[in-house]
């Protein structure tokens, strides 16, 4: 019996099998889902759909790799040692393009992985190279497919059919995913019993949300702690480590735990009822404020348990600000953020799957990150001017308009800004308090500064150094000691900024400097003036600045004579921490209506001020004693210790001693806020500001003999 043998495969059955190969199948799809993934990450708007397609259109790549590269390499050594016709010449091209293609994706894939940044020259070859390899690669299959086109029709349809089902597979997983990874729940509606402030001052009765705070929301609505809180987990990506360690000891910070600000807004609370602690919370208390959470009871539990209370002026709270106005009283308007897959559940959860997916996403797809939280906006002092300006009206006092703290228009009017078209002649808000430090975040480098580069290594300093020495180390805030420290340095002039240190000479003279003139030498019994003339140099604003009524600055003279007895002073401290009454004293004193003096920072009773002296700056001011020379060296009588006994007229030389000091709290209100129930960790023990000498001067007087 006779068998017929099977029929040797042509080379054009083997061809049209080559179509239907599931590799080729597999290559080809791979191909195009990572070609459309791509372009849908590269061209719709960001959302959480684009941020999943990034996820999947990262890992397709990375698994897709191996099968592409075998089909290639098979393909190719079957084919190349055919004649080479334009087919084959858009094929190597294709493979060529892909391999870089490929290279690229695994680099922009393994930086954001490994690194806390991506190179956009890297991603922009990865990106137009996946569009040559879709060019390329369709002209080199659909030129096969149609050369081929009588003989190859079935087989072209099924390859279409099979090849789009594989590319669009994919997708389907993303919807999946999207199901089961759904959008955190926030807060979209302010709590029921959110008791709207009722104003009546036309300010506010577009905004009665947050009134009588003059902050808002882009859409008037509440936004959920979650969108502006998180601060520390800038820190924990990795990306922003430095800058938080600044934040964490910042007034800015603690601006909403400082135990002064929670003491006075408990008090307003208990006497103006909690929905008035919203004037405080636009620039205090950001992230209550915009959730409704200032409708609290009258306590401090209350007051201090609220979500965002221990971030203050969160990173997003001050960098989600949109618009922003110089009327003050945190007239502002702050639209939240969106917000990265795995932000908000690594922030309620800890996990660490969702930390690398927000990290990944962030450094991978940085657009949004960068458009919507870094804005040239924040350079200008009008930004600062919506917190750092301060008035009382009739929605707080009852009675009529009261300007307050007002570092903005003290700086538009000084020296500082006396040419804004001009910045190397100008000295604005964030080249004094934050000045430039070495960097390797990525915020590094701004081209949109007149003195700096793209890549100059530096960020700007978030410590904000100014003039609360008080608070960081008494909360213990971590790095609180440290902050303490450069703002001591800060007050003393010790600090040098490099960059705008030819606009004050020296660099390190103090910031506010203290001069003695007085005499050679005196005759014993003559009345003997000594005047002290303090001059602001590198202040940008009055001296001292802020709450008047409970900052103090002032000038302590001791004069001594050759045994080292106290002959005059002026200016000196008591055990109880009390300043001397009649001393030189930079304050204002705020009354109410009934010209009572206020003396809890009472604000809402507020109608004026009496006594009221600071220093404009680059403006001197002068303080005046008058003592009578001692006949000789003086011997301090210990049943009248404040008299002298004197012996003989004789010479000798009188030392003169003079400092100008300062604090941020004054003793009453801190006694006030112990009694108060705050700060029950110094019960027992004695509770005193700090002082910084910002400037101390010596000179000798001689006294001549009759």
């Amino acid at each position: 019996m006779r068998t017929t043998s099977p029929a040797v495969p042509t080379r054009h059955d083997r061809h049209e099998r080559g179509w239907r190969s599931l590799l080729v199948l597999l290559a080809c799809g791979s191909l195009g889902f990572l070609t459309l993934s791509g372009a849908v990450i590269w061209l719709l708007p960001f959302n959480r759909t684009t941020q999943m397609t990034v996820l999947f259109h990262t890992l397709g790549g990375l698994v897709a790799t191996v099968p592409i590269a075998w089909y290639c390499v098979r393909h190719w050594r079957t084919y190349w040692p055919h004649p080479l016709t334009y087919h084959k010449l858009l094929g190597y091209l294709s493979l060529a393009v892909l391999a870089l293609c490929t290279i690229s994706g695994l680099v922009v894939t393994w930086q954001p992985i490994f690194g806390i940044r991506i190179d956009y020259t890297w991603r922009a070859v990865h990106r137009w190279t996946m569009v040559a390899v879709a060019i390329f690669g369709a002209a080199h299959v659909f030129s096969i497919l149609l050369r081929d086109r009588a003989r190859l029709r079935a087989t072209a349809r099924a390859f279409v059919t099979q090849t789009s089902a594989w590319t669009l597979a994919p997708f389907v997983t993303v919807a999946v995913a999207m199901l089961l990874v759904p959008s955190p729940r926030l807060q979209r509606a302010f709590p029921a019993d959110y008791e709207q402030w009722q104003p009546t001052n036309h300010l506010y009765k577009d905004n009665p949300a947050f009134a009588p705070s003059l902050a808002r929301t882009a859409d008037n609505g509440p936004i959920d702690p979650a969108l502006l809180a998180g601060s520390e987990s800038c820190g924990t990506s990795g990306c922003h480590t430095e800058i938080v360690a600044e934040w964490q000891p910042s007034a800015h910070r603690y601006a909403a735990m400082d135990k002064a600000f929670q003491a006075i807004q408990l008090t307003m609370a208990r006497q103006n009822g909690p929905t008035s602690t919203r004037y405080c919370g636009g620039c205090h208390d950001p992230i209550s404020l915009f959730s409704g959470a200032k409708n609290i009871a009258a306590d401090e539990a209350a007051l201090t348990g609220l979500q965002g209370y221990r971030e203050g002026v969160s990173c997003l709270s001050c960098h989600a600000v949109r618009q922003t106005d110089i009327r003050g009283n945190a007239q502002y308007t702050v639209a939240a953020p969106p917000r990265y897959i795995g932000e908000i559940e690594f922030d309620r959860t800890g996990s660490r799957t969702w930390r690398f997916v927000r990290d990944f996403l962030i450094r991978a797809y940085p657009g949004e990150h960068v458009a919507s939280l870094s804005k040239t906006m924040f350079k200008k002092p009008e930004y600062c001017a919506a917190c750092h300006k301060q008035f009382v009206d009739e929605e707080v006092n009852r009675v009529g308009w009261v300007q307050l703290q007002n570092q903005f228009d003290n700086w538009r009017m000084s020296r500082w800004a006396r040419d804004r078209s001009d910045p190397t002649r100008t000295v604005e808000c964030r080249e004094c308090h934050m000045p430039l430090v070495k960097s390797k975040d990525p915020a590094a480098g701004d081209p949109a500064d007149y003195n700096r580069l793209p890549d100059d290594g530096m960020h700007r300093s978030h410590r904000f150094l100014g003039a609360n020495q008080q608070m960081p180390e008494l909360m213990k805030l971590e790095g609180g000691a440290e902050q303490t420290r450069l703002v001591n340095e800060w007050l003393e002039g010790r600090i040098a900024i490099p960059e705008i240190a030819h606009k004050w000479q020296p660099p390190t003279m103090p910031a506010v400097s203290l001069q003695i003139v007085a005499p050679d030498r005196a005759r014993p019994g003559e009345t003997v003036t000594v005047r002290t003339v303090i001059t602001s140099h590198k202040v940008g604003h009055d001296f001292p600045t802020g709450p008047l009524d409970m900052i103090q600055s002032w000038v302590e003279l001791v004069v001594r004579d050759t045994t080292g007895a106290i002959v005059y002073e002026s200016g000196t401290v008591d055990a109880n921490g009390f300043i001397k009454p009649g001393s030189f004293l930079f304050k204002s004193e705020p009354v109410d209506q009934y010209g009572n003096l206020i003396d809890r920072h009472n604000l809402w009773e507020m109608v004026g001020v009496r006594n009221r002296r600071s220093l404009f700056p680059g403006f001197s001011d002068t303080a005046e004693f008058t003592f009578a020379c001692p006949s000789a060296a003086a011997r301090r009588d210990a049943s009248a210790p404040r008299e002298f006994a004197f012996k003989a007229p004789a010479t000798g030389t009188l030392t003169i001693a003079a400092r100008l000091r300062y604090r941020k709290v004054d003793q009453f209100l801190l006694n006030y806020m112990r009694s108060v129930g705050f700060f029950p960790e110094f019960d027992g023990r004695e509770l005193s500001a700090p002082i910084t000498d910002l400037d101390t001067k010596h000179a000798e007087l001689r006294v001549e003999g009759l």
